[in-house]
C-alpha cells in the first residue's frame, strides 16, 4: 500500500480547506472537507493554539488517519486557567479555577493520547492533574472534585459531552476565577508576614542591644545640645 505522512500546524479547532492543508491533501483521492471536519473534532479543545497534526494517506485505498500531536495535560490546564504555573502548594494555595466543561473538553481532545477507556476515566485522570497544580474545579479544591466525580454527579455532563457554557455558569467561573485569585493573594501575604515576622525573631541579641545603644544615643543629643548653649551664656 503506497501511505504518504502530511505533517501540518494547523489552529485548534479552526482548519480550514485553505493552505497548508488543501493543497498539501490535494490530488490524494480522499475527502477534504472530511478531513477538515475530522481534524476540527479533533482539536476543537486546543481552540487558539497552534496544534501539530499527522495526517496519513493511504492513496491505493483513498483512506486516512489523523495523528494529533498534543502539549502535556497540564499546559492545557493553564491554559484553559489563565494560570502561568501551578500553585507550589497544592491544597492549600489555588492555581486558577476551572468548570468541569473544561475537564471533558481536554479529555476528549487527548483520548488518543490516555490511558482511560472511557471519558469519565480520562476526566478522572485529568482532574488528578488539578489535584497535583492545585487548580479549582466547579468553585472547590480538585480533590473534592474527585470525590464527586466517583459518586456520580458529574455523569449526565460527561455522557453529553458538554464542553461548552452557558451565560449563567460562564458568569459563575468568572465569579470562582475572582475569588481563587484572593485567596492566592491572602496566602501570598501570610506567608510573607510569617517571614518577616521569623526574620525579626531570630535577630541576635547584640543586634538587639546595638539598635537600643542607638537609640538612646538619638535620646541624648538634643539633651547635650541644651547643656552647650547653656554654658555658652
Amino acid at each position: 500500500m503506497a501511505k504518504e505522512t502530511i505533517n501540518l500546524l494547523v489552529k485548534g479547532g479552526a482548519a480550514t480547506a485553505g493552505p497548508p492543508l488543501g493543497p498539501a491533501l490535494s490530488g490524494k483521492g480522499i475527502n477534504i472537507g472530511q478531513v477538515v471536519k475530522d481534524i476540527n473534532d479533533k482539536t476543537k479543545g486546543l481552540a487558539g493554539m497552534d496544534v501539530p497534526v499527522k495526517v496519513i494517506v493511504n492513496s491505493e485505498a483513498k483512506s486516512y488517519e489523523i495523528t494529533v500531536g498534543l502539549p502535556p495535560t497540564s499546559a492545557l490546564l493553564k491554559k484553559e486557567a489563565g494560570a502561568e504555573k501551578g500553585s507550589g502548594l497544592a491544597g492549600t494555595k489555588p492555581a486558577g479555577a476551572l468548570k468541569i466543561e473544561h475537564i471533558i473538553g481536554i479529555a476528549e481532545t487527548k483520548t488518543d493520547a490516555m490511558l482511560g477507556k472511557t471519558l469519565k476515566a480520562r476526566v478522572k485522570e485529568i482532574i488528578g492533574t488539578c489535584v497535583s497544580l492545585g487548580m479549582h474545579v466547579e468553585g472547590k479544591p480538585a480533590k473534592a472534585v474527585m470525590k464527586e466525580l466517583e459518586s456520580g454527579v458529574y455523569d449526565s455532563k460527561i455522557k453529553a459531552k458538554k464542553i461548552t457554557l452557558t451565560a449563567e455558569e460562564n458568569s459563575a467561573w468568572e465569579s470562582e476565577k475572582q475569588t481563587a485569585i484572593r485567596q492566592a493573594e491572602q496566602l501570598e501575604k501570610a506567608a510573607a508576614a510569617a517571614v518577616a515576622a521569623a526574620q525579626a525573631a531570630t535577630s541576635t541579641p547584640a543586634e538587639g542591644a546595638a539598635s537600643a545603644e542607638g537609640a538612646k544615643a538619638e535620646e541624648k543629643k538634643p539633651a547635650e545640645k541644651e547643656k552647650k548653649a547653656e554654658k555658652k551664656k
